[in-house]
């Protein structure tokens, strides 16, 4: 991709001058991004996803002047479980539809300006007249874009954020707009995270959002020395504590500091692989959802040669300096071999030609993926 170009998707501007004025900074809202847009989905085949036991699907009706006025069911959601069409207020939310559906993948990567390590998912909300799920703050980034009727959006920052008490949803009660707008088919409005806002359907209408994952500063920290913990036992073996020269203790209980030492030499051990952290980040970024599942081929081996290779749209693939990480499993790579299997990761496709330069060893982890269904080979 070419990031210094303007793009329509971005009312004109390049992917260069979003991601500096606009990324994490404020809102944009951009008419006709996508002119002529129609939905990717039908309606029935949103709600035959949302029936789906492998998908996340979520269902919010609105109920006025019952408490706490709303409803929230979790799915799988089989179509008689679904509010009639007719009834107004109602809201379903189906997770991941990128993951289960081409085209839906081929339009989150027109957002691949954004690191991969960014990108999540697409969410497509099918509401019925009025519908919504409230005024809320998101904690990421998100695109939202209109694909069938029409949408009205208010949005705005909020100094101090309070949420109703006894609501299955994070609505919030002191929620002031500063703007307010109707959205129809191909507009798109990027929020950036904790920026409130509250979406309500004017009419039959499907919103595609196309979401990225904020990693919490936690999350990874315990990602990765869980990680790093699980490689010590390989490296550093089983080597014991030795108290030889312990003197006897009159105050049992407390912990002797030579005992602290060794701990801490155990730590600083794990960590002397300067590559360790970076492998570990690696192959977290790149593990498939736990709803994620691939069809393995039952094939002996895989004949690649002349075809065409494409990674399926549920395989993650990224990389780093050093490695190469697909689907939480990471390998070094150099030379040739790492040229293409970056060109994979960015273009997630490589043509013939070029698959046919890879080394016997890269090709034999190919044909890997291919059994393995994370990746198809498509030979003339």
């Amino acid at each position: 991709m070419d990031i210094t170009q303007a793009l329509t998707l971005l009312g004109g501007i390049s992917p260069q001058v979003f991601m500096k004025r606009y990324w994490q900074k404020k809102p944009l809202l951009v008419r006709q991004a996508i002119p002529g847009f129609k939905p990717l989905l039908q309606r029935a085949e949103l709600f035959e996803l949302a029936a789906d036991e492998d998908v996340q699907s979520r269902l919010v009706v609105q109920e006025p002047g019952s408490s706490p006025g709303w409803r929230l069911a979790q799915g799988p959601l089989a179509r008689k479980t679904l509010p009639p069409l007719k009834q107004p207020g109602w809201t379903l939310l189906v997770q991941g539809v990128d993951l289960q559906n081409e085209p839906v993948h081929a339009l989150m990567n027109q957002f691949r300006f954004v690191p991969d390590a960014r990108l999540d998912d697409v969410m497509i909300s099918y509401a019925t007249d009025g519908g919504g799920v409230g005024p809320h703050i998101d904690s990421y980034d998100v695109f939202l874009l209109q694909a069938q009727g029409r949408r009205r959006w208010r949005i705005g920052r909020q100094k101090k954020p309070v949420l109703q008490d006894g609501v299955p949803l994070k609505i919030l009660t002191n929620f002031v707009p500063e703007e307010e707008f109707v959205v129809e088919p191909g507009d798109l409005l990027y929020l950036p995270p904790g920026y409130a806002h509250d979406g309500i359907a004017l009419g039959e209408c499907m919103t595609y959002s196309i979401g990225f994952r904020i990693p919490k500063k936690a999350e990874l920290a315990s990602e990765l020395l869980h990680r790093l913990a699980e490689d010590a036992e390989d490296a550093l073996g089983e080597v014991l504590y030795r108290d030889a020269d312990q003197p006897a203790v009159a105050q049992p209980a407390e912990i002797p500091a030579t005992m602290l030492a060794f701990a801490e030499k155990a730590v600083q051990e794990a960590l002397q692989d300067q590559h360790a952290l970076a492998r570990g980040l690696g192959e977290y970024m790149t593990e498939p959802k736990p709803n994620v599942w691939f069809e393995a081929m039952d094939l002996d081996n895989v004949a690649l040669a002349g075809c065409d290779l494409r990674l399926d749209c549920r395989t993650r693939m990224m990389f780093d300096e050093h490695h190469i990480f697909i689907n939480g499993v990471s390998f070094s790579a150099a030379g040739r071999d790492a040229t293409l299997m970056r060109l994979l990761a960015n273009q997630r496709q490589l043509d013939a030609s070029a698959a046919k330069m890879l080394s016997f060893q890269a090709k034999e982890q190919v044909a890997s993926w291919v059994l393995a269904g994370w990746m198809q080979a498509l030979c003339p």
